[in-house]
């Protein structure tokens, strides 16, 4: 039980950390690119577009690939360490979170930012409104990356290589587990796993549901 405590700790350590960096990187990309009227706006949105679709698998590959003792970034040791897959799981939830973010944000009124803008609000006033405004889709990415994050296996592997002990999550040790035959350890990880993900995402959706009533009263 102590072993299957420590991987499951080490998930939400891994996915949680990643989750929170993603959303200070995401946010603000998905808050430029709601706002923007410039030239090449059009082609980052659609590169983050892209980026929620690129297989996890390539994401792993990529960094690998980076990360690696003869890649441009090896001489960091950051492969087959829990830096090296947060890494890879920053680069996989933070386009859905700039993608969520973005289309939330152009939801709201168009003439909103002009009517702020009006009222005299410079520019970081203005974004901390429209993200007040967008709290219940800005929690929904949140609630997305984690979910994706948490239930990513592909570049965990290769990233992180599911060393015992040191980089093994609970997707990889699933895998691992089918991969044995032992289809009732598996079992009792993924349990844990999806407890693990609804108790986090109960709290955000508690949260969102707070801040959905809010904004209607």
């Amino acid at each position: 039980m102590d072993a299957v405590l420590e991987v499951l700790g080490r998930s939400a350590f891994v996915s949680l950390s990643a989750t929170a960096i993603a959303l200070v990187l995401g946010v603000p990309v998905g808050t430029w690119l709601a706002l923007a009227r410039r030239r090449g706006s059009g082609v980052l949105a659609t590169a983050v577009n892209t980026g929620m679709a690129i297989p996890t698998v390539v994401v792993g590959l990529v960094v690998a690939l980076l990360l690696w003792r003869s890649g441009p970034l090896g001489d960091l040791e950051l492969i087959y360490t829990l830096r090296g897959m947060i890494i890879a799981q920053v680069l996989i939830a933070a386009p859905l979170i700039a993608g969520i973010t973005m289309a939330g944000l152009q939801a709201l009124p168009a003439e909103l930012p002009d009517q702020l803008r009006a009222l005299g609000a410079n520019t970081p006033q203005l974004v901390v409104r429209l993200w007040i405004e967008a709290r219940v889709p800005l929690l929904a990415a949140a609630m997305a990356g984690f979910g994706h994050a948490i239930s990513e296996v592909g570049s965990a592997t290769i990233v992180g290589g599911n060393i015992h002990g040191q980089t093994q999550v609970m997707t990889t040790s699933i895998v691992e587990q089918v991969g044995k035959g032992d289809f009732n350890d598996a079992l009792v990880y993924a349990a844990i796993l999806l407890a693990l993900a609804f108790t986090i995402n109960a709290v955000l959706t508690s949260v969102q549901q707070r801040a959905a009533a809010w904004a209607q009263s």
